[in-house]
């Protein structure tokens, strides 16, 4: 991942229609240099497909993950779309979205991230990482811009901790997310283990007052692309007028000292955040405990455990 960039590309969209979606993620992807000759390239797509056992909110627009899969299809690359969420699969949920067969139709393949690489990350911390999201030659991320009641807002960074497999992702909520615990940290430095990546960004409808799951939609009419995904959040929050300091991860990469979590260097081939800027986009004042008690990991091995097995029915 090439976290050294500072160019944030931003543009104006008021619309999932997919040719409208095809012409703009043209604009963005020239105007942060990623148009290169991806013929035969192995490119994964990782939506958040966190739920959609509630309404398609919670989840990147259905429509911007097939405009992403049809453009890099036209490509010339083999995509394969996954994540890892916490509610049922990703096949699951794709289906829920309404848009499992078309992705299979054209030739997506869909994984549920079931094979794991164990790496090592800075701390000494282990993380499983999706087999899929190491061996691709491209990672796309593809967050949609949320609140969040327990790091106030999600977008990029967050979006990438769907790439650790099975219940690690809850057992790091239980073991990092306590008050002396480092869970914001931790996702900084996955960052360093992740391919080449570009995000793409689905700000067209986003969701606020409160989240991941049942917030109220925000017709925020953006879209972006970089390849740093720590420029992109900066940007993000300069254009959501929210302050750096209220945004844990953004902490966190600032401690850290990554390229692009401070706005001065940051670079807008296209629009600018104040071009764009919104100032009733509401998120939590107070945040909820990142930690779960171990009840709510039981609970979330069993139901993880159970979706797994619908899944391989299915």
């Amino acid at each position: 991942m090439q976290l050294e960039s500072t160019s944030v590309a931003l543009l104006r969209c008021s619309s999932y229609r997919r040719s409208i979606l095809m012409e703009s993620f043209d604009a963005l992807i020239r105007a942060i240099g990623g148009l290169s000759d991806l013929h035969g390239h192995r490119v994964l797509l990782k939506p958040n497909l966190l739920t959609a056992g509630r309404g398609p909110l919670p989840c990147t627009e259905a429509a911007f993950i097939l405009a992403t899969a049809r453009w890099y299809l036209d490509a010339g690359a083999k995509v394969v779309i996954g994540d890892s969420p916490a509610f049922g699969s990703a096949r699951v949920n794709l289906e829920r979205l309404g848009i499992a067969q078309e992705l299979l139709a054209l030739g997506v393949d869909i994984s549920d991230f079931r094979r794991t690489h164990t790496c090592l990350l800075d701390s000494g911390v282990k993380a499983g990482i999706a087999a899929r999201v190491l061996e691709c030659d491209l990672l796309v991320n593809l967050p949609r811009i949320k609140a969040h009641a327990q790091t106030r807002v999600t977008m990029a960074v967050k979006n990438c901790f769907g790439c650790l497999t099975g219940l690690q992702k809850p057992w790091w909520h239980m073991i990092y997310g306590g008050a002396s615990g480092h869970f914001a940290d931790l996702l900084v430095q996955l960052l360093a283990l992740f391919p080449e990546t570009i995000t793409l960004v689905d700000g067209v409808r986003g969701m606020h007052r409160t989240g991941p799951i049942n917030g109220r939609p925000y017709p925020l009419r953006v879209v972006a692309a970089g390849v740093n995904p720590v420029a992109v959040d900066t940007a993000f929050l300069r254009l959501l007028n929210i302050s750096d300091h209220n945004s844990p991860l953004q902490v966190a990469a600032m401690h850290k000292k990554i390229v692009g979590s401070r706005e001065e260097g940051l670079t807008y081939p296209l629009a600018s955040p104040n071009d764009l800027q919104v100032h009733d986009f509401r998120v939590p004042g107070l945040l909820n405990p990142i930690r779960f008690r171990p009840f709510s990991f039981a609970f979330s091995a069993v139901r993880r455990t159970v979706g797994t097995v619908r899944s391989k029915l299915d």
